[in-house]
Parts: C-alpha cells; sequence; structure tokens
C-alpha cells in the first residue's frame, strides 16, 4: 500500500512458518473474524492478499549477516551466498530456529517417523488409528480435541495435574474426556515406545505410583513444545533480552532502520498472539516505509480512503549480487 517493493527471505521452503511447519491442520480461534480457521488457510489467505503488490519471494534462504553501509543501507548475506541491499530491514522470524523437545524413552528414536512424530502435518494420517498424545500445552490440546473426532481412540497423558494450555481448550478436553471422547490420563509420563517397523504400544508410567501401564497405539504424538534459537540473528549487534529482540511502540530496534514485529520482538506488556503480531506488522512496516523515504508520512490513512501517498518506487532490496 505504501508503494515500495519487498524482498522476503525465508529458510523455509514455504511462507507460514510455525503455521505451515507445526500445524497446519490445527484450527487457530483467536485471530480476529474468524470463528475458527486452519493454520494453512490463515497463511494462504495473506499471501492472496499480496499477490497483487508483487513482493519478491526468496525461499530457503537465510538471513546469515546483516551489515550497515555508510549510506544508511543495509547489506544482507543469505545462506545461498547471496547479498540484497535495503534501506530498511524488518525481522519476523517469530520464535527462531525450532527444535523439538526429544522424549527420552525407551523406542522413541528408533521409532521416529514411523509412528511416533514430533508434530502433525496431516490429521488425515490418523483416521482409524489408535492415537497416543503427550504434552500439556495448547498443541496437545488442541490435537486432542481436534484428532477425537477422526481417530479410532485417542489417549492423552501429561506429566502434571494441571495444563499450560488456554483455559476454554482445558475445560473442552476435560468435558470430552468426562464424555468418554478420549482418555485423560495424569500425572503420566512415557517409559517406552514398541514396535518392530512401526509403533505399536506404548508404556506409561504413574508419576506418584509408579505404577506401570501398557497401551496399544498405532501413533505417538510427542507435543511437549519447542526450543528456540536465534541463530544468526544473535550476532548482529541488536539489543536482546531472553533470545528476543527489544523494541520499542514503534518497532523499532537498537539499530536504526531495523525494525522487528512478531514473537520475536519483546517490549513491556507483550502479548503473544498471531492478532498481536499483525499489528506490530502493521507498525514496522509503515515506520520502515517512513525510514527508507523521510518524505513518505508514517500514517497511510485508511485503504478504503484516497491514496495520500506520493507515487514513486521507493527500493528496499536494489541491489542482488550471487557469488560463485
Amino acid at each position: 500500500m505504501r508503494d515500495l517493493t519487498a524482498r522476503i527471505l525465508d529458510p523455509m521452503a514455504e511462507a507460514g512458518g510455525q503455521l505451515s511447519a507445526l500445524y497446519p491442520d490445527k484450527y487457530i480461534y483467536d485471530v480476529a473474524g474468524f470463528p475458527k480457521i486452519r493454520a494453512k488457510d490463515l497463511v494462504r489467505n495473506p499471501l492472496e492478499q499480496v499477490e497483487p503488490f508483487d513482493p519478491i519471494f526468496s525461499s530457503e534462504e537465510r538471513a546469515e549477516t546483516l551489515a550497515p553501509q555508510e549510506d544508511g543501507s543495509f547489506l544482507v548475506i543469505t545462506s545461498a551466498r547471496r547479498s540484497y541491499r535495503s534501506r530498511a530491514v524488518i525481522i519476523t522470524a517469530g520464535v527462531g530456529a525450532l527444535e523439538p523437545r526429544r522424549l527420552d524413552a525407551e523406542g522413541v528414536d528408533r521409532l521416529e517417523h514411523k509412528g511416533l512424530e514430533y508434530a502433525v502435518r496431516n490429521a488425515e494420517a490418523y483416521r482409524g488409528k489408535r492415537v497416543l498424545i503427550i504434552g500439556g500445552g495448547d498443541s496437545a490440546v488442541d490435537w486432542g480435541l481436534t484428532l477425537k473426532d477422526l481417530a479410532a481412540h485417542v489417549s492423552l497423558i501429561h506429566r502434571r495435574e494441571t495444563f499450560r494450555a488456554h483455559g476454554a481448550t482445558v475445560n473442552r478436553l476435560i468435558a470430552a474426556a468426562e464424555a468418554g471422547e478420549l482418555e485423560l490420563l495424569t500425572p503420566y509420563e512415557l517409559k517406552a515406545v514398541l514396535g518392530e517397523e512401526e509403533v505399536r504400544e506404548a508404556v506409561i508410567v504413574h508419576k506418584q505410583t509408579g505404577k506401570e501401564r501398557s497401551l496399544n497405539v498405532d501413533a505417538v504424538l510427542a507435543l511437549t513444545g519447542y526450543v528456540s534459537r536465534l541463530g544468526p540473528i544473535a550476532h548482529w549487534g541488536l539489543e536482546l533480552e531472553k533470545n528476543r529482540i527489544k523494541a520499542n511502540t514503534r518497532m523499532e530496534t537498537s539499530l536504526p532502520g531495523v525494525f522487528a514485529a512478531g514473537d520475536i520482538t519483546t517490549y513491556p506488556g507483550k502479548i503473544r498472539l498471531i492478532a498481536v503480531g499483525f499489528g506490530e506488522a502493521a507498525t514496522a512496516a509503515n515506520h520502515a516505509a517512513a525510514h527508507a523515504h523521510p518524505k513518505l508520512r508514517v500514517d497511510p490513512g485508511h485503504s478504503s480512503g484516497p491514496s495520500r501517498t506520493p507515487r514513486w518506487r521507493v527500493r528496499a532490496s536494489s541491489i542482488e549480487s550471487a557469488s560463485a
């Protein structure tokens, strides 16, 4: 809407970050205007929305270095050994590079991708199967509620009596368990996963009594969270707080001309919701536009009103080179 050019660097093969990589089929309930929407649809809609503005997508390229230049621009060098120059940079790196919290139990490593997974990429793959879900956060609870209508049987175990997920969905989970729609077992941990070529059985142990129990299962979903790492961003000279980039109300970082939005940011009162990230992205984009070209006013007005933006092309990534 500001008539700038933009290049999007994404280390993944497809856009969408966690929504595409970790839970594309999961419903999201807290985005304004959508009573519920699958994560993959929430990704597809903005891609369609931005298509008429011709953004440049550079997939499977990770930004490795960020170097301020004498003229005030920035040179970004990527994992593909390409370099891009821009007048402003916006970092929307989510929670950084994600690695699942791996289980420490017998048979886990041997049966990974043979019935044991750390993410759900296709809900239909579990239709008619006996599924064990491990975890107590939003992902585990949400998938328990989703798969109970697809799977032949769903058991969910958590090592604590209390859950970290949103209260409303925890109440739905408890109600589903009381109605016999799924099995809820607390406080239990996984002791072993058994099977030759694929998962056939899981052994769980009660945290307080030590009593073991065997479950006949076709699939184990270890949804116990992820460990995040900033990667190269940690070395760009940005002011950080607990592996997140400190930003002000204009979404400016400690480096003039570098902005940030979404889960990668932190500031007093920060709420980590997708809906909040949308607003932060709009704030960052408009302040980045004004930084890239000072003649642009920060407030663009409403998209339904007459344009007050001068008609010029501001090159957001004007120089591209590739080394051998």
